[in-house]
């Protein structure tokens, strides 16, 4: 063997992901990229790619069945020189990850049966094709009416392109011109939608004037973020809602301050709380989400609606002298 060959077979067992998936494919056990991906919780790239790197090397064999591909150890068609490592690597592996592999590997295969080859309650990990998440939602949103939509910070329209044929208007409010003018082209086929720069701490719009207002991933830039949503609940129609997402609270500001983020970020109580005071009432306000990589990033969702009766006028007190 020559020297590039040993070192890249002994690189080849330097990698504890490598070792894992060979561990799981002993035993003549055959596993899909999506049931290895479940096993260890790892990205299915990554899965992907080290197995890759193992085929490479002689040790794995794939085989095709309809939609999936099913990996296992060459056995025999193995090269002598990388089953003596592996042989010298495993007989020294003693370690509760792995057992823990073995033991997920094992639930998962006797529950394959009738299964189908992707694992249960994990679906949105794996790739299907035309399975995403942009087809996903626009067929939900086939099934919304959305009335007048005011989407506040809208920059390029891109959002608002998903929904503009289920609203009877669409008025895209940004601070940026610019980015505006990106939206005008983008829907220029839609005469339902409205082009406004403006401010959103100071809407340019009558009292009661929507039936959703979304303010997605703009608050992150306000620096006085109780008044922007104090205007939405303004221009909002009794019945109407409200619709926020936004940047957990966080200590990442190093981070967000090269994306002009003038906060840290909101708790759900504080979104909760900033919307009782605009007199809405929350259906939800909670993280909805957490980003894989780090520094791990959460966002806050809420749901508020504008109460269709007015308020009850305050009881009068009346002092009886004695």
């Amino acid at each position: 063997m020559s020297v590039e060959g040993a070192v890249f077979l002994l690189q080849t067992f330097a990698d504890p992901t490598r070792v894992r998936l060979l561990e799981l494919l002993q035993d003549e056990q055959e596993l899909t990229v999506a049931e290895l991906t479940s096993i260890t919780a790892l990205p299915q790239s990554r899965v992907s790619s080290h197995l890759a790197r193992l085929k490479e090397a002689g040790l794995l064999r794939d085989r095709r069945a309809g939609t999936a591909t099913f990996y296992a150890l060459s056995g025999a068609a193995t090269p002598p020189r990388a089953r003596e490592l592996w042989d010298v690597v495993r007989g020294s592996l003693g370690d509760r990850l792995l057992d823990a592999d073995r033991r997920r590997r094992d639930e998962l295969v006797r529950g394959r049966a009738g299964a189908g080859t992707e694992p249960a309650g994990d679906l949105e990990r794996h790739y299907s094709p035309g399975r995403t998440w942009d087809a996903t939602v626009r067929g939900l949103l086939g099934v919304v009416d959305f009335g007048d939509v005011l989407d506040v910070g809208s920059g390029d329209g891109t959002v608002a392109e998903l929904f503009v044929r289920r609203a009877r208007s669409v008025t895209l409010l940004d601070v940026n011109e610019r980015r505006l003018a990106v939206a005008r082209r983008r829907l220029a086929a839609h005469a339902n939608a409205a082009f406004v720069t403006a401010d959103m701490h100071r809407l340019p719009f009558e009292p009661s004037s929507f039936d959703q207002v979304l303010l997605l991933h703009v608050l992150a830039h306000s620096e006085e973020p109780h008044v922007a949503i104090s205007e939405a609940a303004r221009v909002l129609r009794p019945g109407g809602r409200l619709c926020v997402v936004t940047l957990a609270e966080h200590e990442h500001e190093a981070v967000t301050r090269t994306y002009d983020h003038a906060n840290a970020g909101f708790s759900p109580g504080r979104l909760r709380d900033l919307a009782r005071a605009a007199r809405l009432r929350v259906d939800l306000a909670e993280v909805t989400s957490r980003e894989r990589r780090p520094p791990h990033f959460e966002v806050v969702s809420l749901f508020a609606e504008k109460s269709i009766s007015p308020e009850p006028p305050a009881l009068a007190v009346r002092t009886i002298k004695p």
